[in-house]
């Protein structure tokens, strides 16, 4: 319900912050004291149209802030859920209106769009006022509506069940029809692609290891060529010349001839050969292990022409169909299931279209005992709603609930069926849409008729009547009061009255006054209590001046059960 409304400079009001109760809330006032502007600052926080006119003189900005306590499952709750919005408990809608008009909206202090605003206003605030009806009046909410006038929820329940289970089983109809157009289109693709894929062979993590083989034989390749390249130097490159060992052999017998004479003397080259030959003896062994790592490292070429190959084919492939290497036996297998599934799918199809038949015709009896049930409650509701009309000054007129079927595309989880709310005001006249067929009195009384009926059904917790009672007096003023208690029983009235009869059965009384200081108008709200109460209502009854007779009819209208 609607517990607080906090008003800053909106017009004629400078600073007000108004609390409200449960159950029939009255604003009554003089006409120009400003009931209307408390409206217009309502319907500012719930997302009216910002107007730059709604600023008061001198100040920069307007503001208004509606509080909110939902119960715990209400839909709005849900909303701002889905919007990332903390809500505690409390919902707290605010505007900011600037000097030109232009608006910003905050959901507990979040900056929101105004289509959000709206959306959680129409939640929690049915307004039904002169020329401004929402809620009852639109009839996308008509189905749901008559639904809670007698539909029993295990039946829309089991609608709702069967038309979710229709709509897969159409869906997966559809999937796997599409798949079959498609394989059959691309049958010849397919066929020739597979059979490329399943030549190629391509095996999980093969990429990976022919490059690291390839990697183990380029390295063998350079280690030959570079043994080969050291044993090409110790190798004579002729025969004439030979090698480093003939020459090591050569240069020692050319020293031999520096031998003394006698052998009691020193060979002055005898270090000199020492080295020859250690260096001879070196030179074999360097050979010996050269012969060895060749032998140990010896390339074969046709073994990394195979796996470069084997990895360009591979890499190739994935190319071509614009997938990574490592995917290509997936790809393959997918292929075969698309094949296969080409050449088996004519079964599946058929078993598919057997669910779908069996799930539309459940969905269809379903529907058709949800039509008849929503005509029965449509005649309750007609032979309701025609019991409250006539004490509203109402008895030319004629309510009629309106069902047809709707197309195939427009079938939902509510059913099939189209539900509008008519209205004739005279006779002979063909009923139509209650937002055009009915003057603004009419329309508001209609609406009360509706909600008395209705009240029970709706989720809006608070509703706000913008002189519903206008025209009427006597005995009419005194059924609408009525009827307004009633649906107060239920939900959060607001209710902006002329009528005493009216005023008279609030439980919250609220008074809307201008008053004029320094040369400036100011609309003030007083709550009455006991004797101001009775004051105000015996004004009402009489004008400027209260006599005692209009304080006695106070009385008792204020008695009145």
């Amino acid at each position: 319900m609607l517990t607080s409304l906090r008003v800053r400079d909106v017009v004629l009001i400078e600073k007000l912050d108004l609390a409200f109760d449960r159950g029939l809330t009255v604003l009554t006032g003089e006409t120009g004291a400003g009931k209307s502007i408390l409206l217009d600052s309502l319907g500012l926080a719930l997302g009216a149209r910002s107007e730059q006119g709604l600023v008061r003189v001198g100040a920069e900005q307007a503001s208004v802030a509606a509080i909110f306590t939902p119960p715990a499952d209400h839909p709005a709750l849900a909303l701002l859920a889905e919007q990332g919005i903390d809500a505690e408990g409390e919902i707290v809608l605010r505007r900011v209106v600037q000097k030109d008009g232009r608006s910003r909206a905050f959901v507990n202090d979040q900056p929101v769009g105004s289509a959000l605003l709206k959306r959680l206003g129409a939640l929690l605030v049915e307004v039904q006022g002169q020329g401004d009806q929402m809620g009852l009046a639109d009839p996308a909410g008509h189905a749901a509506l008559l639904d809670t006038h007698g539909v029993a929820p295990v039946l829309r329940h089991e609608v709702a069940t069967l038309h979710g289970t229709w709509r897969q089983t159409a869906k997966a109809l559809k999937a796997a029809e599409d798949e079959i157009a498609a394989a059959q289109r691309d049958a010849e693709w397919l066929r020739h692609t597979t059979d490329e894929l399943a030549k190629l062979a391509p095996r999980a993590g093969e990429e990976a290891e022919l490059a690291r083989q390839r990697q183990a034989l380029q390295q063998g390749e350079r280690r030959a060529e570079a043994v080969a390249a050291a044993l090409s130097e110790l190798t004579p490159r002729d025969r004439r010349s030979g090698g480093p060992a003939a020459h090591l052999r050569a240069a020692s017998r050319a020293l031999q001839r520096l031998a003394p004479p006698s052998a009691d003397q020193d060979n002055p080259a005898g270090p000199a050969m020492a080295a020859l030959e250690r260096a001879e003896e070196a030179l074999g062994e360097a050979e010996t292990l050269l012969a060895r790592l060749a032998d140990s490292v010896t390339a074969d070429p046709r073994l990394l022409e195979a796996a470069e190959e084997r990895l360009f084919a591979l890499r190739a492939a994935a190319r071509k169909h614009n997938v990574p290497v490592v995917e290509l036996p997936a790809l393959l297998e997918q292929l075969r299931a698309r094949l296969e599934a080409l050449e088996t799918g004519t079964a599946q199809i058929g078993v598919l279209e057997v669910a779908a038949l069996e799930a539309r015709r459940a969905m269809l009896a379903a529907f058709a005992r949800l039509t008849e049930a929503r005509i029965q409650a449509a005649r309750r509701l007609e032979s309701a709603i025609a019991a409250e009309l006539p004490p509203l000054k109402l008895d030319r007129a004629r309510f009629v609930v309106a069902l047809a079927p709707l197309d195939e595309a427009a079938w939902g989880p509510a059913g099939a069926d189209s539900v509008r709310f008519l209205i004739a005001t005279n006779p002979g006249q063909a009923p139509g849409p209650l937002a055009k067929v009915a003057s603004g009195g009419e329309l508001s009384r209609l609406m009360l008729a509706l909600k008395v009926v209705l009240a029970g059904g709706s989720t809006v917790p608070t509703m706000v009547f913008d002189e519903v009672d206008s025209g009427v007096g006597g005995a009419t003023a005194a059924a609408v009061g009525e009827r307004l208690a009633r649906v107060a029983d239920r939900l959060q009235v607001l209710l902006v009255t002329h009528s005493p009869q009216v005023a008279a059965r609030g439980a919250s009384h609220l008074r809307v006054a201008k008053a004029v200081g320094d040369g400036r108008a100011e609309t003030r709200v007083d709550r009455l209590t006991g004797h101001e109460r009775r004051e105000e209502i015996a004004r009402m009854l009489a004008g400027e001046t209260i006599t005692e007779a209009a304080r006695a009819a106070a009385d008792s209208l204020m008695m009145a059960p």
